[in-house]
């Protein structure tokens, strides 16, 4: 391992080669580059990414917040971004404050290129919704859910916590042509899980920085793979890898993980984003014929980029009045492209079809 860092008894990034870099972890490399490149050429190819970014963002958001035991259905989640309520679920700001920590990160990337500790710090905060920052005081420790048994005790040291990240953000930010960045992905999201820099939000950040590494290193080009749903259906295994990894330095079986949860979550992704498309295809060939008068390419768009939609998005998007914008909602629901639903004094139109595709 690389040099240990004072009185913290973490490693610098990074690792040895030789640790990292074994045949069986160079030919899952190979497999899930693959899918990675099939899903990049995928989403290259559709008209309008917004529909699916916003889409598997939200999927996302979901997921990595359901790790992490904060639960919200679709259905309250969509109902949260659509109308702004004060009685809105905990959980469900919670992933709509994951969505816009994405997005927030996705920006910094687009316009500098790479990420400061200062980014990683703005993300945190907008995921937890406070000005918190890096841990000061000592005491935080990981335990074992159901036994309570401590698992890990991460860096203590205010100085120390910074320097680790300072270490971690160079190394995020460096372009490696030699060693695959697949490979180095694991091991940032490793390392970062040890720094555990925050009193809350770790994960969800952690997860949240893979995306952005991913977008940095050209290997997708928007924020539109997300590993959640395997880590979900793997979570045992996932954080006994960490604890594993911790203890004795064995890198093989957590890069391996992390490689099958990039092949698998692509390969899904590609699924969901087919699914979706033909989905849009029918539902415009429908319109067009069922409703000719109103069919508009950007509007049916919009029933997909706004799975809860309501008048004023129609008004905002097609520039038409608030009654032309509610006989056009109707007209969907009466052929079947959208079911109403009255929230307060809100009526929002639910594209169900495309709910029932993400909840897949």
């Amino acid at each position: 391992m690389g040099q240990k860092t004072p009185d913290s008894g973490l490693d610098y990034l990074p690792p040895l080669r030789e640790k990292v870099e074994s045949i069986h972890v160079l030919r899952q490399v190979s497999r899930s580059s693959a899918a990675l490149a099939e899903l990049k050429g995928i989403a290259k190819i559709i008209p309008n990414q917004s529909m699916f970014v916003n889409a598997i963002v939200l999927q996302e958001a979901k997921d990595s917040s359901e790790i992490e035991n904060i639960i919200t259905t679709h259905d309250e989640l969509y109902k949260a971004l659509t109308i702004n309520r004060l009685n809105n679920s905990v959980a469900a700001k919670e992933v709509v404050n994951y969505r816009k920590a994405i997005f927030n990160g996705f920006d910094l990337i687009k316009r500098q290129g790479f990420l400061k500790v200062n980014d990683i710090i703005s993300i945190q905060q907008l995921l937890v919704d406070n000005t918190a920052g890096i841990r000061k005081i000592p005491g935080t420790v990981l335990k074992n859910d159901k036994t309570g048994e401590v698992v890990y005790t991460p860096p203590q040291d205010y100085d120390v916590i910074l320097d680790l990240l300072s270490n971690f953000i160079e190394h995020f930010n460096q372009v490696d042509d030699d060693l695959s960045p697949l490979i180095r992905l694991a091991i940032l999201h490793h390392q970062f899980e040890r720094i555990h820099p925050f009193y809350d939000g770790n994960g969800r950040t952690g997860r949240i920085l893979n995306i952005l590494f991913l977008i940095m290193n050209d290997l997708i080009d928007v924020p539109i793979l997300y590993l959640s749903s395997y880590i979900i259906d793997n979570k045992p295994k996932y954080y006994s890898l960490l604890n594993k990894t911790n203890r004795l330095g064995e890198w093989d079986e957590l890069i391996i993980f992390m490689l099958k949860a990039i092949e698998k979550t692509s390969i899904d992704t590609i699924a969901r984003i087919s699914n979706i498309k033909n989905y849009l295809d029918k539902s415009i060939i429908k319109v067009q014929t069922m409703s000719p008068k109103i069919y508009r390419k950007e509007f049916v768009e919009l029933l997909f980029e706004q799975p809860y939609c309501k008048i004023e998005y129609v008004v905002d998007r097609l520039d038409v009045e608030r009654k032309a914008a509610s006989r056009y909602l109707k007209e969907m629901e009466s052929i079947g492209i959208l079911q109403s639903q009255r929230i307060g004094r809100e009526t929002l139109y639910i594209n169900k079809g495309l709910i029932d595709i993400l909840k897949q």
